[in-house]
């Protein structure tokens, strides 16, 4: 497929949608295994309010029960900073904690909010901890994460622009991540060029078969309401399969 950075105005486009939505799309388009591409364990958004984020992923490595990391790596901060920096926006920071399952420490907090919105960056996805979630509700930074957890302890960018590993699935850098509260979904290069088109075929096909089938239910009897779902899901499946030669779900 067309391999393409998308303009800002599609990404726009794309938050229109929740990612399930966007999900429904990319399946038609991509030779990924369905199965794939998005988070295997559970997240949670801590600003449901704040809606879809999409963005480029940036990644870093924390390790917040480690000291050793501050003395043998004091220049780390800056050289992270500098990294981020030089990624084109809008981003989303990808931060695996190197603890998991434990919380020692928040790689996040007012401070650190400001500064990578400041960068360019929408919001995180960690499978570590967050804290100070009002100030970082001011800063407009949304975080999908694991848990609150109190402190910082010794965090610190451990290592960066690297493949890590969140909630159960692969993150490289640069790759495509549109999320909200139901998680995050990984859209690969050779799919981006046309997930915006198949987001919105897939949303108005649902709209005008199997969604309306299940509301337009007034009058008519049980058999008349299973029918009439039966021929919307072939309706379904044939203007998926027309489009993209896939049926779909129904």
């Amino acid at each position: 497929m067309e391999q393409r950075i998308l303009t800002h105005s599609e990404l726009l486009q794309l938050k229109r949608w929740n990612t399930p939505t966007v999900y429904n799309g990319w399946e038609q388009i991509t030779n990924y295994d369905r199965r794939t591409c998005f988070n295997r364990e559970e997240t949670k958004d801590y600003m449901p309010h704040m809606g879809v984020m999409i963005g480029y992923a940036v990644t870093v490595q924390c390790q917040p029960s480690n000291p050793d990391h501050q003395i043998n790596q004091p220049n780390a901060p800056a050289e992270y900073r500098e990294y981020i920096a030089s990624i084109p926006g809008p981003k989303i920071v990808i931060v695996q904690d190197l603890d998991k399952p434990d919380a020692y420490g928040s790689f996040w907090g007012e401070v650190g909010a400001n500064i990578h919105r400041s960068l360019g960056c929408v919001g995180t996805i960690t499978d570590g901890a967050v804290r100070d979630l009002d100030e970082m509700n001011n800063a407009g930074f949304k975080a999908l994460a694991a848990r609150t957890c109190v402190g910082h302890a010794y965090s610190w960018p451990v290592k960066w622009n690297c493949e890590v590993e969140v909630f159960g699935t692969k993150v490289k850098p640069g790759q495509l991540i549109h999320a909200d509260k139901h998680g995050f979904l990984i859209i690969p290069e050779e799919d981006q060029a046309h997930i915006l088109e198949a987001t919105r075929f897939m949303d108005t096909n649902e709209c005008n078969t199997v969604i309306v089938s299940g509301r337009n239910t007034a009058g008519k009897s049980m058999e008349q309401v299973l029918a009439g779902m039966q021929e919307a899901g072939k309706l379904f499946g044939a203007a998926a399969h027309g489009k993209y030669g896939k049926k779909g779900e129904w």
